[in-house]
């Protein structure tokens, strides 16, 4: 049986969207918030993944309900490239319509394929377009579409997925670094703009994380000892380490914070 989450009453019965949802942190926030009793909306360009995201949170619903923990609900799953603005638009536009204002948002989808480990010299405009749209675009328009029906509900909470890539900072990935700094600027920027009316916007740095991904394709013994020499902590970190600090970004018991930026990186940068 795995291990019971910490349960936050404030997000009970809450609407949250998750983008990216369907692997790695982002399923990882999906199972969290679920499990908290929360209606959670996922997007997702994987249909596959995301029908096994929604499988696996049901069978922790299982166990959530045997030990007396809150109704989990079945996460609702909409197909969208988060790349195509009109689609991503009208897909926000279709989560209000049906579901009502959203009361927490998550941006998280990021990808650094496609081109994305390319030196200064060798980014083309294709590339710059690809990185910029995959891992910073989006979370612009859909908090713009989402902070409205926030502001209607009286209160709301962002929390902007980065990354310590540029803080290393890391070679080889100058988009998708540039990209994960602007969400930092943009974290800070609009948790002014819209503090006023109890919305709270907040970003959180992983490091290295061991999704399957990154098991299947970079966590090598030789990349593992690399994490491991500049980590504190001697273990790999995993997208529920993650999950848990952006659920609690989420509930009430963060109350009191925004603008601010959490690392979960083992102790690798250490703060921002």
């Amino acid at each position: 049986m795995s291990t019971a989450p910490a349960i936050y009453p404030s997000l009970d019965g809450k609407t949250v969207v998750i983008s990216g949802g369907a692997e790695g942190i982002g399923a990882a926030t999906v199972e969290l918030f679920a499990l908290q009793g929360s209606r959670v909306i996922f997007l997702d360009i994987s249909k596959d993944a995301a029908e096994k995201t929604i499988s696996h949170v049901a069978s922790r619903a299982q166990e959530a309900q045997a030990r007396g923990g809150p109704s989990v609900q079945p996460p609702i799953f909409y197909h969208c490239d988060l790349t195509d603005l009109p689609g991503l638009q009208a897909t926000a536009t279709k989560i209000l319509e049906e579901h009502g204002p959203v009361h927490i948002l998550v941006n998280n989808a990021a990808a650094t394929g496609s081109g994305a480990h390319l030196d200064t010299a060798s980014v083309t405009a294709e590339a710059w377009d690809y990185g910029v749209n995959t891992n910073l675009r989006h979370v612009f328009f859909l908090s713009q579409a989402f902070i409205p029906g926030m502001k209607e509900a009286g209160a709301g909470s962002v929390v902007n997925l980065g990354s310590i890539t540029w803080r290393i900072p890391a070679t080889g990935v100058p988009v998708y670094g540039a990209c994960k700094a602007a969400i930092m600027g943009l974290t800070r920027v609009q948790s002014k703009e819209v503090g006023g009316a109890n919305i709270r916007i907040n970003s959180v740095m992983p490091g290295a994380i061991a999704t399957e991904r990154q098991k299947k394709e970079i966590l090598t013994p030789e990349y593992r000892a690399e994490v491991f020499r500049n980590q504190s902590l001697q273990r790999d970190l995993v997208p529920a380490d993650v999950a848990k600090v952006i659920v609690f970004l989420g509930s009430d018991e963060a109350s009191g914070v925004t603008g601010s930026s959490y690392v979960v990186d083992g102790g690798w940068v250490g703060d921002p």
